[in-house]
Order: C-alpha cells, then sequence, then structure tokens
C-alpha cells in the first residue's frame, strides 16, 4: 500500500486571484473554481449587481467585489490595492473582461474600434502592469514564485473572424502581449500565459449558439461535437495558475474542441 501524502498540485490554497470580467460566464467560473480550489476571488467587474449576486454564492472571507473599469488606469490600481489591502498579496491575475462591437470592416466606427481594444487590450495591459509591480517588488524581498499570469485569447486571434476585427485583433495582440510579459518577467519567477477559447456557453456566445446557421457552421468544426461550458475551461486557467504548470510561460494553451489546432 502507498503510504505517501497525497497532493493536490493545482491546489491554490492561501493564494489569492483577481479575475476581471467575473460577474458571470467564464470570470465566474473561473472565480468559482479558484475558492474551490483553497484561493481567495477577487472578482473584478462593471456590473454592481452582480458583484452582489455573486458575492451571495461564496463563502464568506473568500471572496473580493470590486466595480472597476480596467480601461482606467486610476480603477486598476485601486483594484489591485484593495486586494493587497484585503488579503494581503495578489498570486494570481486572470485577464478575462471583454466585450464585443460586432460591424464589418467598412461600416465599423472608430468608437466601436477603441471600445473594444480598450477593454480587451489595454484593460489586460493595465491590470498586468498593476499586479506585476506588485509581484515584482515581493520578488525583489525574496519571495520565491510570486505569482502568475493568465491571459485569455480566442481562436479570433489566430485565425480571423468576420464581423468582429476589433475583437480579432485585440485578441492577437493578447499572444503577443503574453509571450512578452512571460520574458521580461521570468528573472523574477513570474510566469504568464494564455488560454484561447472557441465558443464557449456563454450569454456572449448566445447569437452563434442559437441562430441555427451559425450553429451548424461552427458545430462542423468542432471534432469534438459540441460546444464548452464555462466551467470545463475554467479548469486549464487554473492549472496554469497553479504549481501544476511551474515550469510553463510564454505558451498558448487552445481550449476549444479541435477546432482550431496546431502542431
Amino acid at each position: 500500500m502507498d503510504n505517501k501524502v497525497s497532493v493536490n498540485p493545482m491546489s491554490l490554497a492561501d493564494r489569492t486571484v483577481i479575475v476581471t470580467g467575473a460577474g458571470q460566464g467564464i470570470g465566474r467560473a473561473v472565480a468559482e473554481l479558484v475558492v474551490a480550489l483553497g484561493g481567495n476571488a477577487v472578482v473584478a467587474d462593471m456590473n454592481p449587481d452582480a458583484l452582489a449576486l455573486a458575492e451571495a454564492d461564496f463563502p464568506e472571507g473568500r471572496f473580493l467585489g470590486v466595480a472597476a473599469d480596467i480601461s482606467d488606469e486610476a480603477a486598476v490600481q485601486n483594484l489591485v490595492h484593495q486586494a493587497v489591502q484585503t488579503f494581503g498579496a495578489v498570486h494570481g491575475l486572470v485577464n478575462n473582461a471583454g466585450i464585443t462591437r460586432t460591424a464589418m470592416i467598412d461600416k465599423m466606427t472608430i468608437e466601436q474600434w477603441n471600445q473594444v481594444i480598450s477593454v480587451h487590450l489595454t484593460g489586460a495591459f493595465l491590470c498586468t502592469q498593476a499586479v506585476g509591480r506588485h509581484m515584482i517588488a515581493r520578488a525583489k524581498a525574496g519571495e520565491e514564485n510570486p505569482g502568475a499570469i493568465v491571459n485569455i485569447s480566442s481562436d479570433a486571434g489566430i485565425q480571423g473572424t468576420v464581423g468582429q476585427i476589433n475583437y480579432a485583433t485585440a485578441k492577437a495582440g493578447i499572444l503577443g502581449a503574453t509571450m512578452s510579459t512571460a520574458r521580461e518577467w521570468a528573472k523574477y519567477g513570474i510566469r504568464a500565459n494564455c488560454v484561447a477559447f472557441g465558443v464557449v456557453e456563454t450569454p456572449m456566445t448566445e447569437t452563434i449558439r442559437t441562430n441555427e446557421k451559425f450553429r451548424e457552421t461552427y458545430m462542423a468544426r468542432i471534432p469534438l461535437g459540441r460546444f464548452s461550458t464555462a466551467q470545463e475551461v475554467a479548469q486549464p486557467v487554473c492549472f496554469l495558475l497553479s504549481e501544476a504548470a511551474s515550469f510553463i510561460t510564454g505558451q498558448r494553451v487552445s481550449v476549444n474542441g479541435g477546432m482550431q489546432m496546431a502542431v
């Protein structure tokens, strides 16, 4: 009989993770799994009502909801400050917040372009910068493995998409930001990786999933023959936050049922 102590390499015990855009969908599922794995969840969202509803479902003392516009530098700094004040340190960041503003290229307004780039790309940069400064300070103070960053991208950022050049561009930019972060901060023990999703069952993908034509087109391209749930895609995100991924950095993990494959 094996008498070795069983260890969960994905444990997030005593670790605090900021998840942006976590009032619903993927972000909410990630925050829930962080807590289930023993960690504390700092949930950032623009919608105070969503935060209030979420708080009721989390264990007392393991959740902090912060209403924040992550495209605003001061709001991001306040978010990180509140997280540190509440839990003592931030050990993980999930840049998940996102919006869509659909239009064909020739009809897209500059406002539609800027809104999407601001949330997905500038927001991820500001959060990475603020959390990274905090992690770097702890690393310089002698702390090993001060934290991990997971950026949420999409297959759209790899192969493009019709009617959403703003979204596809932002998600492609996330890939470059991930690799640059990984290269710059590896010396501090900070890891940065990216998870690219296909079609996940969230409010953002409702049009694709409920429109018969769109649904059949996408389903035909997915070898596993279904869309993913928010709960199952949360798992690879938390894997990359955990010590189970201690030697993984600068990588893109595609979670799409085989819709987009790469060597």
